[in-house]
């Protein structure tokens, strides 16, 4: 079965879709329930949608840590 699933399963708070693929966590937890045609569908749309998807870390990394610590952010 084809997925767009990347292995970066988290999504944005902001827009409901994943980081990594771009659906929402009900098209995931649904993908294989879907026909063939409802996935093609849905992936078609995910390059439009990552776009507005925000790509923060989700936590502080050492060098942004480190950066704000010295002022620089």
């Amino acid at each position: 079965m084809e997925s767009p699933c990347i292995l970066v399963c988290s999504i944005d708070m902001k827009t409901g879709y994943c980081f990594g693929c771009g659906r929402t966590s009900d098209e995931i937890g649904q993908w294989t329930l879907y026909t063939p045609e409802r996935r093609r569908a849905i992936m078609a749309e995910l390059q439009a949608r990552l776009a507005t998807v925000e790509r923060k870390p989700r936590r502080e990394t050492r060098r942004t840590r480190m950066a704000r610590e010295r002022g620089e952010t």
